[in-house]
């Protein structure tokens, strides 16, 4: 068969008749397949068989529009390569953030990327009704374990496996700058009740603490994530209420080499350098004035709250 027929011959036999069922089977095989198009795409980079230039004559784009549609979304799914690090390393949220987070009315939430549930089991603690959503397997299983009483479900926030206006909130921690926001955030409003709330947060490492500036200057020698933590989100949302809280993780010197190497951009790295790197951390924190010799250490945070409510 001439392999360009076969496009439109499988679009036909899918669509039949046409009609309202056509379209229905045409859209999920469409989604099927854009869907292994990105495993393809992924396992080509992850295995580096292929570069961005080869991918996008594959895919009939150019090397920088296969770069914009895939590599975001290569390094969100790469978190499940780093679950253990991610568990390990990253830290908790502060008590004080769910009342401001979460309406004091609410009751049922969804905590939407939810990670391996740091924020997942706050929510639980606080005697809410929690659904989690995960899109990552190797997260899941570990979310599941550490928060039994959560209900886990495999879906993301451009899918959510829930019924219209099924929550009362949702809150999306150190996730949302992942999400396809146009595709999101009406799906994100079609799954909260009138009046629900969105919550956005991010832990972000407060750096006027000079150890902590020369553990990010080694974190970013390679690349710089920049990420909006106070983001303006459109309609059906209305104007943003935000909030601040500074706080302390207490971790270990090996529970920082884990938060470092459960970061996208060095879970992206080449072997090589990433051994360096977090053998270079391992050198900061034992030598550091700042941090030497410390068996349990305060990295100071930054918990930074956007919440809008659906008009």
């Amino acid at each position: 068969m001439d392999m360009n027929d076969l496009g439109p011959r499988v679009a036909a036999d899918v669509a039949g008749g046409g009609g309202l069922d056509g379209l229905q089977r045409l859209s999920g095989v469409i989604e099927a397949l854009e869907e292994r198009r990105t495993d393809l795409v992924e396992e080509l980079r992850r295995g580096r068989e292929a570069t961005w230039e080869e991918i996008g004559r594959a895919c009939g784009m150019t090397r920088q529009g296969a770069t914009r549609r895939w590599s975001g979304r290569l390094q969100a799914r790469s978190f499940g390569l780093a679950a253990a690090s991610y568990q390990h390393g990253r830290p908790g949220y502060p008590q004080a953030l769910i009342g401001s987070a979460v309406p004091r009315e609410a009751r049922r939430v969804l905590d939407l990327g939810a990670g391996t549930g740091k924020l997942t089991a706050l929510l639980v603690e606080a005697g809410l009704d929690v659904v989690a959503v995960e899109p990552d397997g190797g997260m899941r299983d570990r979310l599941a374990a550490a928060v039994p009483k959560a209900a886990v479900r495999a879906g993301s926030a451009e899918r959510i496996p829930l019924p219209d206006a099924g929550v009362d909130a949702v809150v999306v921690a150190q996730a949302w700058h992942w999400f396809d926001q146009a595709t999101a955030v009406p799906e994100i409003a079609r799954v909260l009740a009138p009046g629900g709330t969105l919550a956005l947060v991010w832990n972000v490492r407060d750096e006027t603490e000079p150890w902590a500036a020369a553990l990010g200057a080694l974190m970013h020698r390679s690349a710089r994530q920049q990420i909006d933590t106070a983001p303006v989100l459109p309609a059906p949302f209305g104007p943003p209420e935000r909030l601040e809280i500074r706080w302390e993780h207490s971790t270990t010197p090996a529970g920082i080499v884990d938060l470092v190497a459960s970061r996208s951009y060095v879970i992206a790295l080449p072997e090589a350098e990433r051994a360096r790197l977090l053998a270079d951390v391992e050198h900061l924190l034992a030598t550091h004035p700042g941090v030497a010799g410390r068996e349990k250490i305060a990295m100071p945070y930054v918990t930074r709250c956007t919440r809008v409510r659906l008009g």
